[in-house]
């Protein structure tokens, strides 16, 4: 059948839509109102058509076929990873053992102590390692564990070929947050050893990784964690190519670790394009095997945007990162216990975690389709934007002489420390918004008892580095301070005049002040001046918001100013008769331009909290 539906309906040009919007917009800039810029610098447009698609060639391809945007396989197999921190074995056997019979499918173990033989032969007690993934995130041990790994397979009799996992080494991702090379030296070739070694009798085990991640938690861009993570890929090909095992040896023994932000479409299109670039590298190094230029991603939801404060809404977060990671074609996936941040994630939060994705699977179906994002106009078109930009950054790597020499000289790390100030100055200001933290926080939360991770001493390093942290951590600091000084402030609410805007302005101002654990009093309203003085004395107030119309405020202001005996003054908003008000010697002033953070600590400062 040859029949088009809604053939009845002509086509639209797309001439004629823009023409609409020039007229809805009224003379308005076009740009400004409708264009978004992106921190990944590139613009995205208010929409896209299916003309849009026609330059990308990928398109053509099917899931399976070279560059493998669409998926490196056939099948769709989302492997369930959940990561256990191991300060004793036998604990996080036992552990281990839990959490297989509960849905997961690949385990972590974060070593947080060295074990010999006997230890690691109690972590993997009636593990089979051929039916669930083995992951080993172990600092500066290297193949340490891979050793052990292949020694208890041959003790077990467990088939080699048939065990999949990771080891997390990755010396190039060391040099840049250390400030100096893995083994104190650039000649040291243990992960070339450990290949030689194990890369045959662990065929199927990935025995690199390259932790993009640590761009993203650093506060860089989805560009960003690309473009540097396969300038690091890029540069483990050639450190090895060096040792003489081949880029068809090494590809496949190379694991790539994103991270998956709230960013939800952004996210997906950066692992779509991650799957392209990769091939592409591959295929430049002139692999003889077409299985080499396929990319094995783990994903981990970011770390970099998740709280202290109103540590719930962590779960909300996951919760859409993970789904950005599988819709992306992510292999695997870990979520981050809701209370990461702050503590060593309890029984309930690992499996609040682990549900998400099982919910993801065995609810929502997400396994149940090959790379459902293919030929979304928007997805597609940031797709194709993502690999322009972060192929454009891999070759400036490059030209720098790759990756080692690019973060010798400060490269790298300036580019991220300026988006990080970039983004630290829009969560300062509220033009990022980190929900429960600088805006709309919970008024009545405290937690005194959390300490957060202090400034280390600095450290020696050989060149600079690059910092991990987290979005929220200067606004969380501010609030801890007041939890910690033992004392509320009190804020309270003149409202008075124009009833819309006193109720606005006493929202905003509500929130504002609730950022830094300050103790808010809203009221619905007062006849007078005198009136709302004196309630704000009785509440024994630190702190007077007079929220009013910007017209109302030319008399209403100064006489507040005049009758407020020794109270801090704020007015709510930026008023015409601003200037004017500032004459008469009111000073403090809160809008939607203000800067936050500072304005909050100036507060704290005068009220004697530190």
């Amino acid at each position: 059948m040859d029949e088009k539906l809604f053939q009845e309906f002509p086509p639209i040009p797309t001439q004629s839509w823009e023409e609409i919007i020039q007229k809805d917009l009224k003379g308005g800039d076009y740009d400004k109102k409708l264009i978004w810029k992106t921190l990944e610098g590139f613009p995205v447009r208010p929409y896209y058509r299916g003309e849009d698609l026609q330059k990308l060639d990928y398109l053509k391809t099917n899931p399976g076929e070279f560059p493998y945007v669409r998926g490196v396989d056939v099948t769709v197999n989302k492997v369930i990873r959940q990561d256990i921190f191991v300060n004793d074995a036998a604990e996080a056997n036992i552990l281990a053992h839990k959490l297989m019979n509960a849905g997961v499918t690949s385990l972590g173990f974060i070593m947080k102590k060295d074990l010999d033989k006997s230890e690691f032969g109690k972590l993997m007690k009636d593990i089979d390692p051929c039916a669930v993934e083995i992951n080993f995130v172990s600092g500066g041990f290297t193949g340490r564990y891979v050793e052990m790994l292949a020694g208890f397979a041959t003790e077990n009799s467990y088939d080699p070929a048939k065990i999949h996992g990771s080891n997390e080494y990755d010396s190039l991702s060391y040099m840049i947050l250390e400030g100096k090379s893995f083994c104190g030296n650039d000649s040291c070739h243990c992960a070339e050893d450990m290949v030689k070694e194990y890369g045959n009798k662990l065929p199927n085990f990935r025995l690199i990784s390259v932790n993009a991640k640590n761009f993203h938690n650093a506060g860089g861009s989805a560009v960003h964690e690309l473009g540097f993570g396969l300038a690091i890929g890029a540069g483990y090909l050639r450190k090895f190519a060096e040792q003489n095992i081949s880029v068809d040896e090494i590809a496949p023994k190379i694991r790539f670790n994103f991270a998956v932000g709230s960013n939800y479409f952004m996210e997906i299109a950066k692992l779509r394009a991650a799957k392209l670039l990769w091939a592409k590298i591959i295929e430049a190094n002139e692999a003889k095997n077409a299985g080499s230029a396929k990319i094995n991603i783990h994903c981990e939801t970011s770390q970099w945007n998740k709280t202290v404060y109103d540590p719930y809404v962590n779960m909300l977060r996951v919760t859409t990162e993970s789904m950005s990671a599988v819709l992306g074609g992510a292999d695997s996936l870990s979520v981050l216990p809701f209370d990461a941040p702050f503590a060593e994630p309890s029984e309930f939060s690992m499996r609040i975690a682990r549900n998400v994705q099982l919910i993801i699977k065995e609810e929502a179906h997400f396994d149940k389709v090959i790379d459902p994002a293919a030929g979304s106009y928007y997805i597609e078109n940031l797709t194709d934007a993502i690999i322009e930009k972060a192929w454009a950054l891999f070759l400036e790597v490059e030209e720098k002489g790759g990756y080692e020499a690019a973060v010798k000289a400060g490269f790298i790390q300036n580019v991220i420390s300026e988006t990080a100030k970039t983004r630290n100055s829009n969560i300062a200001s509220r033009r990022e918004i980190i929900l429960g933290t600088n805006q709309y926080p919970n008024f009545n939360e405290i937690k005194a008892e959390i300490n957060l991770a202090g400034t280390e001493d600095a450290k020696a390093t050989d060149y600079p580095v690059m910092k991990l942290y987290r979005g929220s951590e200067e606004f969380e600091k501010l609030r801890l301070a007041t939890d910690k000084s033992g004392k509320r402030p009190v804020v309270f609410m003149l409202t008075i005049g124009n009833l819309n805007f006193r109720k606005a302005r006493a929202q905003f101002s509500s929130n504002f002040f609730a950022c830094a654990g300050f103790e808010v009093i809203d009221n619905n309203g007062f006849d007078s001046i005198d009136a709302g003085l004196a309630e704000a004395k009785s509440k024994n107030a630190d702190i007077i918001v007079l929220c009013s119309s910007d017209e109302e405020y030319e008399t209403l202001a100064p006489e507040a100013s005049e009758k407020i005996a020794g109270k801090i003054l704020v007015i709510a908003g930026s008023p015409a008769c601003k200037s004017e008000l500032e004459a008469k010697g009111i000073k403090n002033f809160i809008h939607v331009r203000s800067n936050v953070l500072t304005d909050l600590k100036n507060y704290q400062q005068v009220l004697g909290i530190n």
